[in-house]
């Protein structure tokens, strides 16, 4: 009698364990599947346009190209004029400042271009970790002139320069907290997904990002919201006879005349 009881304990706890083992693999199966899912979601429709050269993501309205020395001579009515299948360049950023004192010998033309072609346009200073972030704050005020209109200063950062990862926040935040108190708006900081995963991470979410991630086929990987997308650095335009960056905004007019200077 007590072995018929032991055997039946047994049996009862080896059909809790089966039961627990085909719960856990379901959980693992919709977890997979779920994950597929959000995968999938996150994946863009890329749709390619010759007459621009490359395959642009398809459900943004907003898109814009930044420029800087390398484009050299711009026509920019041409550029503003030219259409395909609906897309057209809405926004530029266009490099004004490098260190300490290097002045892009052609943004005076690309700004007022700009503006007399009636392009929303943006300045971004390069910047470069082992100058003084003092002295390249002042450098971008006494160069760069915002209207109503423009989009907030930019903060392009992408090297180190053998600086470490402390120092380099430190000299940003100088450098971010100089340009808002001149030009009473909160400058975006640009950089690839990498860079600000590895070394700004979560102490300047508050600032506007503008996000370099080539040739993904999926959103930015990363782990923040992000304003601009720099999807490639390879299109054609009219009016520009090099290769150039093309991005997107995210979000629609409204969210975009929200981030201009008022």
């Amino acid at each position: 009698m007590l072995f018929l009881i032991h055997v039946s304990r047994r049996k009862k706890k080896s059909s809790r364990n089966q039961t627990a083992i085909i719960l856990i693999v379901a959980l693992l199966a919709l977890l997979v599947y779920l994950l597929l899912r959000w995968n999938e979601r996150q994946r863009l429709k890329f749709v390619r346009h010759e007459a621009y050269g490359i395959s642009i993501p398809d459900g943004f309205k907003i898109h814009g190209i930044d420029v800087s020395r390398y484009q050299q001579f711009i026509g920019w009515d041409e550029v503003k004029k030219m259409n395909v299948e609906n897309i057209s360049m809405n926004f530029a950023f266009i490099k004004a400042t490098e260190g300490e004192n290097y002045l892009d010998p052609f943004f005076k033309r690309n700004w007022n271009k700009a503006q007399e072609n009636k392009m929303t346009r943006g300045a971004y200073h390069f910047f470069l970790p082992d100058k003084d972030a003092v002295k390249q704050a002042r450098f971008f005020i006494a160069t760069v002139k915002l209207q109503k209109g423009d989009l907030p200063p930019v903060l392009d950062i992408e090297k180190l320069n053998r600086t470490k990862p402390a120092a380099l926040k430190t000299s940003i935040k100088t450098w971010l907290q100089m340009i808002e108190d001149h030009f009473h708006v909160k400058p975006i900081i640009y950089t690839n997904a990498d860079f600000y995963k590895k070394y700004l991470g979560s102490d300047f979410d508050e600032y506007p990002l503008w996000v370099a991630h080539y040739y993904e086929p999926h959103r930015p990987r990363i782990f923040r919201s992000w304003n601009f997308w720099q999807h490639s650095d390879k299109g054609n335009i009219n009016g520009i006879n090099h290769k150039v960056d093309f991005n997107v905004f995210n979000g629609d007019s409204a969210d975009f005349s929200d981030l201009l200077i008022k």
